[in-house]
């Protein structure tokens, strides 16, 4: 059967000026490597890209689906954990997002798909708790009030006048990729034979390839959002894989020794004691409704994905 075309919409917070981000760059390309059209929401106006004031003002251009991938990167070092970082880390996710919903919602020819690309760290951090996409979220620390905030903002309200726009909220773990993301910042110490465990080792370490993710939000508009309304975007392994599972199959995918670690106290005085538990604790998570919509992982263990990352 041909494949409908689709006119798709990537949303993102333009931080650098120009470019449309790790995840974006790759979600990009297979969209129109699919035939599908791409338009970019950026700060700056452009080709293919229109800016946060136009849809404010004006709302969105027609589309059948829209996908939010905006965040402020909320492990980047070289920023304070202040007050005001933590308002941009805010703003970039739930204020953009209710710009979007808002602007859904008044169309008259809304998309049948919303995407919001949000965190598993909605979970409770725990070592030996599953949680599949029906797991209630935790409500302790900032980052799990933050995507329940954060998805909250892309709650559409329903209408009998209008077509039903699908929501889908999709919940990612680390996302591996070689052009982005923490995979190359992982890597050096590594090929320099300082790797190694961070704390105790652990912790669960939920992750996704960058092309298992791009496909996986390919998917969900391609099927218009009949895949269920929450998916969790980790890989199937990720259920029981650790930190020092990473470690192990790292240091023996690249021939280099891992003995050293790093103790929880330097962790924790490197990103501070609110940033150190996102990387000294993690939630178990499996993507039980990914699995059972169909969808199929090209690279559902650390082996396979770190063996094409390092081909």
């Amino acid at each position: 059967m041909e494949k409908k075309q689709q006119k798709a919409v990537i949303i993102r917070r333009d931080v650098s000026g120009g470019g449309s981000g790790f995840i974006g760059q790759s979600f990009s390309k297979l969209l129109k490597s699919r035939g599908h059209q791409v338009t970019i929401i950026s700060r700056q106006p452009g080709q293919q890209k229109i800016t946060w004031a136009d849809v404010s003002k004006k709302g969105l251009p027609p589309c059948d689906a829209v996908v939010n991938l905006s965040g402020e990167n909320v492990m980047n070092p070289l920023k304070r954990w202040t007050d005001q970082f933590k308002q941009e880390v805010i703003g970039s996710r739930i204020e953009t997002t209710r710009i979007i919903t808002q602007a859904i919602s008044k169309s008259p020819n809304p998309p049948h798909t919303w995407v919001v690309l949000t965190g598993v760290g909605y979970y409770p951090p725990s070592n030996t708790q599953q949680y599949s996409e029906d797991s209630p979220g935790g409500n302790a620390d900032f980052l799990s009030r933050l995507v329940r905030d954060w998805e909250g903002a892309a709650e559409l309200c329903a209408t009998e006048d209008k077509p039903v726009t699908q929501l889908v909220k999709v919940r990612t773990g680390a996302v591996l990729g070689r052009n982005g993301g923490p995979f190359p910042k992982m890597l050096w110490p590594f090929r320099f034979c300082l790797g190694g465990v961070l704390g105790s080792g652990k912790q669960p370490f939920p992750w996704i390839h960058i092309d298992d993710l791009c496909r996986l939000l390919c998917y969900t508009i391609e099927q218009e959002g009949k895949v269920g309304s929450i998916l969790n975007a980790v890989s199937p392994s990720a259920v029981t894989d650790t930190n020092a599972d990473f470690t192990r199959v790292l240091s023996k995918a690249l021939g280099r020794p891992a003995f050293l670690f790093t103790p929880d106290f330097a962790v924790q005085l490197l990103f501070g004691s609110d940033r150190a538990p996102m990387l000294l604790e993690g939630p178990r998570v499996v993507p039980q409704r990914t699995l059972q919509s169909g969808f199929s992982f090209l690279y559902p263990t650390l082996d396979s994905a770190l063996a094409q990352l390092l081909s």
